[in-house]
């Protein structure tokens, strides 16, 4: 994709969805590293079934910690993974007691102290949570990078390095938004929907067309 096309490329997925958040559910901050931390290889919808039960009884640490960790699973066995993501997040939970007072750290190199927390889940929660111009690559952002021609590269690291020389700075904040819902609902994995794309003008991937 040319530098030119990357402008109206994001200014066409702007138009469509000025203000695009997480699909995610969560009142505070501490719910959102939660959440985010229970969605690795899970869809949001199950993750967000799971915590609204969670969450109506314990959303902060020291309420998770006072469920214990089987109490804890009782509440998200739903969820694939779920006994390592209830450990990951007791321990956690005790850790931010322990160590930052109950509060989630503004500080990827303490977010990514916490069992269970990468790259990934500590740069959700900076750009969902602070608004931080940060890139988490997830499968469908790496697909879509990858696609469109926007950020080509082998590995999640290499895509995100890309996308953020690439990106221009006004549209950094919300790009991760924009690009995860693109691949979730447009630029599908098995059979993208190029015909509804509203970006596919300025995307270098061409669809196959049936032999006639």
């Amino acid at each position: 994709m040319k530098k030119a096309a990357i402008e109206d490329f994001f200014a066409t997925l702007k138009a469509a969805n000025p203000l695009p958040t997480t699909e995610l559910q969560y009142t505070t901050v501490f719910e959102l590293l939660a959440a985010v931390l229970l969605s690795a290889q899970a869809t949001d919808v199950g993750v967000n079934k799971a915590t609204r039960r969670l969450f109506a009884v314990a959303n902060t640490p020291q309420k998770i910690l006072a469920l214990g960790l089987q109490g804890l699973e009782s509440y998200i066995k739903t969820i694939g993974l779920y006994r390592s993501k209830a450990r990951h997040l007791m321990q956690t939970c005790q850790i931010l007691v322990d160590q930052h007072q109950g509060q989630v750290p503004r500080d990827r190199q303490a977010l990514q102290a916490l069992p269970g927390v990468g790259r990934k889940t500590a740069n959700v929660v900076l750009n969902c949570a602070f608004g931080e111009p940060v890139m988490p690559v997830d499968t469908h952002i790496f697909r879509v990078s990858n696609r469109t021609g926007l950020a080509a590269g082998q590995n999640v690291d290499a895509v995100e390095a890309r996308l953020m020389q690439r990106i221009p700075p006004a549209y950094l904040v919300h790009a991760h938004h924009w690009l995860i819902l693109h691949g979730r609902y447009v630029c599908q994995a098995r059979k993208p929907l190029c015909g509804q794309c509203a970006v596919s003008p300025f995307c270098d991937f061409k669809p196959k067309t049936a032999a006639p």
